[in-house]
């Protein structure tokens, strides 16, 4: 009869190996901290390069020739010649004929146009460009914002699930045990063959629950690799623990959210826009002026008539001056327009801001509630494995039932499993909030 000791034996060496191959097997991995990640995802991430090359269109159309401030210069050069069959009758009754007759024309020359004046309409547009500018920014700010907050959630998101793959690992080991024993029992005739199967089915149950853990690890690790625009089969390992900071105030978040808030400021930079926009609008009720001049030269020749050469040169100038006297009432509904675009914008700002307010409050409640489930469940965990580490000693000297060792077993991994869920969950809202307040670290 083979002895069940050695069995025993063997069956935890090769778990042991088996264990020392996956510890090897992940610690060879390369260990992404959070702040990397962060500077991969600024650097990678589409959107985020999309909106930058967004704010360089916006730079760009910065310019005082853009807001109609600079004057325009353009060359022209008009070359016109016919070929024709010519009759001319002169007062004194002579007839004069001549077929293809020839005959061109070259003018060429620079022109210069200025509007100088345009009831300060080019002022308004260049703060515009300016305000869009800004604009841009704000929005450029929004989407780092929402991605660094996206990296942060996917990226702790990782740990608890690197924490619950610890937990079924340690259950794995547990039920090992735990057949190992019932086998072992079996065999010397203290168990029946029901305790052993009913280990086995627990085991291979503990096994089924980490084989989904891993594949569910696995998708979130490739997710984090598309967010950070690089190989999604790139392998690496997070951090073991999630450190919650616990010293957020709502006032000093309130507080920062007025300023920073990215939503908010593009609300108050948009109505900056449409208060521009009337400005060009009332920019019409004033007369437009405009300076013009020219330097051209000018050449014909014709095979028939008094004047068979000409040329001339020189230098022409004057000015255009234009006043809007009626125009159908379209001035006044285009103020109307205008205005009404401004109370709009009024009101997003306010609507914003409350939505805002309300989000906060909220979220900080629920920031709290996690605080305090967080410190709740570490407790919990503690008080579970103390009440396992018992209730083992006792199943190996066969003092307890098969299921009062599994109900303690259970207990243990749920308690590890929701400590390190709420955890996650005081993260969320942590990252939530400081992403409202605009001041997500980044």
């Amino acid at each position: 009869m083979k002895n069940p000791l050695n069995n025993m034996k063997i069956n935890k060496i090769q778990l042991l190996i088996i264990i020392c191959f996956s510890f090897f097997k992940t610690n060879a991995q390369e260990v992404l901290t959070l702040e990397d990640a962060v500077k991969i995802a600024l650097e990678n991430n589409y959107e985020i390069k999309i909106s930058k090359n967004d704010l360089r269109i916006d730079q760009s159309n910065v310019a005082y020739g853009n807001a109609g401030m600079m004057p325009k210069l353009t060359a022209n050069v008009v070359d016109n010649n016919s070929v024709q069959n010519t009759s001319q009758t002169r007062q004194d009754g002579t007839v004069t004929e001549l077929d293809n007759a020839k005959n061109n024309s070259l003018t060429y020359g620079v022109g210069l146009d200025w509007t100088i004046f345009d009831g300060f309409k080019m002022f308004a547009k260049l703060d515009q460009l300016k305000t869009l500018q800004k604009l841009g920014e704000a929005e450029l700010k929004l989407t780092i914002i929402t991605k660094i907050s996206d990296v942060n959630a996917t990226y702790y998101d990782l740990v608890q699930q690197q924490q619950q793959l610890a937990a079924l690992d340690s259950s794995i080991v547990i039920s090992n045990q735990r057949v190992e024993l019932a086998q072992n029992r079996y065999t010397i005739g203290k168990a029946s063959k029901l305790e052993v199967l009913n280990a086995q089915v627990d085991l291979n149950t503990d096994t089924t629950t980490l084989l989904r853990q891993k594949e569910l690890y696995a998708n979130t690790k490739t997710l984090l690799n598309q967010i950070l625009a690089r190989d999604v089969k790139t392998e690496f390992k997070v951090i073991e623990q999630i450190t919650v900071d616990t010293n957020l105030l709502l006032p000093e978040l309130q507080s920062l959210a007025e300023k920073q808030n990215p939503i908010l400021e593009a609300q108050i930079l948009n109505k900056r826009v449409a208060e521009l926009q009337l400005k060009q609008v009332k920019g019409d009720r004033y007369p437009i002026l405009r300076l013009n001049s020219a330097y051209n030269f000018s050449e014909s020749e014709s095979s028939l008539g008094f004047v068979t050469q000409s040329s001339a040169k020189g230098f022409n100038y004057g000015f255009t001056a234009t006043l809007n006297l009626f125009d159908g009432f379209a001035q006044n509904r285009n103020e109307k327009i205008a205005k009404i675009q401004i109370e709009n914008s009024t009101i997003a700002i306010e609507q914003q801001t409350q939505a805002l307010a309300t989000t906060l409050t909220t979220s900080y409640q629920t920031y709290l509630t996690n605080l305090e489930l967080s410190k709740l469940e570490e407790k919990n965990e503690a008080i579970a494995k103390q009440n396992l580490d018992i209730t083992l000693e006792k199943f190996r000297i066969g003092t307890i039932a098969t299921l009062e060792f599994r109900t303690a077993q259970l207990n243990y991994i749920n308690a590890k499993v929701r400590n390190s869920n709420t955890q996650f969950q005081a993260k969320l809202s942590e990252i939530a909030l400081k992403e409202l307040a605009g001041n997500l670290t980044f």
